[in-house]
């Protein structure tokens, strides 16, 4: 089973940030310009939280409010899950799917260090299901 550090060496460990101060409005416009859809938020050099596309279809675009007068800082999810480089990629897939979340910022020391969605956990797990077969198809190949 593979760790959340591979997935972070193979994609990459690049965390689009934001402050706590800023607007919604610009939020968006990290979301659209770096095709991502969450971003971490910060209090200087402090994670406070985290924003998601999720977060702003359920706290504002639900309610109407209007994005370019809005802070991040009251609509951002504050209980982060976090898991550290160490974990196993099972580990992550348990905890997307029991706290229905999509994203899982990846700490190492105490320090930011990456983020693994869903789609980097599927990714792991499908090739390495994938390796398996190869490796059965290979074995029983051998056989013959």
């Amino acid at each position: 089973m593979n760790t959340v550090g591979k997935i972070l060496k193979v994609k990459g460990s690049t965390v689009w940030t934001i402050s706590k101060d800023a607007l919604v409005l610009e939020a968006l416009k990290v979301f659209a310009d770096k095709h991502i859809s969450s971003v971490i938020v910060m209090d200087g050099e402090h994670v406070c939280g985290i924003f998601t596309e999720r977060d702003f279809a359920k706290k504002v675009g639900l309610f109407g409010i209007n994005p370019a007068g809005t802070k991040i800082e009251n609509h951002m999810t504050r209980d982060l899950i976090t898991v550290d480089t160490s974990q196993s990629v099972h580990t992550c897939m348990l905890l997307m799917t029991e706290k229905r979340i999509r994203h899982l910022p990846v700490f190492h020391k105490g320090k930011l260090v990456g983020i693994v969605s869903i789609g980097d956990v599927l990714k792991d797990l499908i090739d390495e299901l994938q390796f398996m077969v190869t490796q059965l198809e290979n074995y029983i190949k051998g056989l013959r």
